[in-house]
């Protein structure tokens, strides 16, 4: 679990790490941010593109064989990382450290939910959240630090030593488990899902910088080819991924409305700091100072999340958190500059809290009747989903920045950061929308997964 945890926390750390550090390695390379901002694009795409492919390499060639090179290829890719001195050999570099990436997190979930007891697959589960809810919040400031201090190419050399650690343990503990059956490659449905998730993330980058027709078409036809692969992935002999798991209710309601509430949560670690800074005009300090609230709320949650299940059970959480989650993304909107601070900090830890409970709902609920045998496409799938919603929550934020600047002009509203404060009110309203799915849960649905107390 500590593995398998680190890793994921590694890949996802990664991904956000250097946001800070790109001015810094612009320099270096002697290149603007924005152009180098690719790197961190480059990451994410290959990510979302190869994590379809998970479960067939795993049960084709073993998930210890497959977990210990996807640590050793994303060592290696670090450690030239730190020492490239070219756009295009970074760019390349982020590429492959993505399909490392998009095969070690999604292989050592599925080996965590392959050999625990159902009895303690909840709280494995929720071990594996948490990297996801941390890293995001850490990263930026992580990266500043070893930026300002050490210099940018240290945020990549310090994998280095935790990737071979890794890479030792793992050949000595991760289980050998593959599936007895071999299936053929698919590669209509690899080709299908990779383009299709390749050009919709493209589009949503796209968007979150300039919103044309260019964007909108690349959208339409990311969206287009999904729904060509999910055709085929329904109809082949053997598919990809099996989307027999999407007729379970609790993993449809984790997929569908759990998408929804990735979205807005998600967006909200970008909104704050630009937030704080460009509509406030705190300094990066003093902002960051402020987010961090967010993640003592997350902490705050760890302990109390169990009991919480155990006394009320899943779809009540998921319901009446889900609002709680959706006003306190709303009530973000009343944040003014001269707000006292206690009050700012106790929203966002509020907000912190909401956010830690329905992730962890979400990441467990997903599985809860799962059928082992169907936890590899389950798993592939459910990260697919992950990886788009989570770029679908930047996009969200910025459109959500464009049409408070829209409705601000027009309304002739005055204030500072007044559309960073209308985008939290459409946020926290996709917030919302999340529950329907929750809504239409039978009673004590996934509450087996739990220890009810009595």
């Amino acid at each position: 679990m500590i593995l398998v945890t680190g890793a994921l926390f590694m890949e996802i750390l990664d991904g956000t790490v250097i946001a800070t550090a790109l001015p810094a390695m612009a320099r270096s390379f002697g290149t603007t941010a924005v152009a180098l901002n690719i790197g961190v694009s480059a990451y994410l795409l290959a990510l979302g593109v190869f994590v379809p492919a998970s479960g067939w390499v795993v049960d084709r060639f073993g998930a210890r064989r497959v977990f210990a090179f996807a640590i050793a290829l994303f060592t290696l890719t670090s450690a030239l990382c730190g020492v490239s001195n070219g756009l295009v050999s970074f760019v390349v570099l982020r590429v492959i450290q993505g399909i490392a990436g998009a095969l070690m997190v999604p292989v050592g979930r599925l080996v965590v939910m392959r050999s625990t007891p159902k009895e303690r697959l909840m709280a494995a589960m929720q071990s594996l959240i948490w990297p996801a809810l941390i890293a995001p919040v850490l990263g930026p400031p992580v990266g500043g630090f070893i930026t300002t201090h050490f210099g940018w190419r240290w945020i990549f050399y310090l994998n280095v030593p935790i990737g071979l650690i890794a890479l030792v343990v793992a050949c000595f503990i991760i289980p050998d488990a593959r599936e007895a059956r071999e299936r053929r490659f698919d590669w209509t449905g690899f080709l299908l899902s990779g383009a299709g998730t390749f050009t919709l993330l493209t589009g949503l980058e796209r968007a979150d910088a300039r919103l044309d027709a260019m964007a909108f078409a690349m959208l339409a036809v990311g969206i287009a080819l999904l729904i060509v692969a999910i055709r085929h992935l329904m109809r082949a002999r053997d598919p990809l991924v099996d989307l027999s798991a999407c007729s379970i209710p609790t993993f449809r309601a984790a997929l569908r409305g759990g998408s929804l509430a990735r979205m807005a949560i998600g967006s909200a670690p970008f909104l704050l700091p630009l937030m704080f800074q460009v509509g406030f005009g705190y300094d990066a300090f003093h902002s960051g100072l402020l987010v961090l609230a967010v993640f003592a709320g997350n902490l705050a949650m760890k302990s109390v999340t169990t009991p919480i299940l155990q006394r009320f059970g899943y779809r009540p959480v998921m319901i009446w958190n889900g609002v709680f989650c959706a006003v306190c993304l709303a009530a973000c909107a009343w944040l003014q500059q001269d707000t006292p601070v206690p009050i700012t900090v106790l929203l966002l830890f509020l907000s912190g809290m909401t956010r830690s409970m329905q992730f962890t709902v979400l990441g467990t609920i997903a599985y809860a009747d799962v059928a082992k045998e169907r936890m590899s496409d389950a798993n592939s799938l459910f990260n697919t989903a992950s990886q788009i919603a989570m770029a679908a929550g930047i996009t969200l934020g910025a459109l959500g920045v464009r049409l408070g600047h829209f409705v601000a002009l027009h309304a002739d509203w005055h204030g500072s950061g007044i559309e960073y404060r209308v985008a939290f009110v459409l946020i926290g309203i996709v917030a919302l929308g999340s529950i329907v799915d929750a809504i239409r849960l039978p009673k004590g649905a996934a509450d087996h997964f739990i220890t009810r107390s009595t």
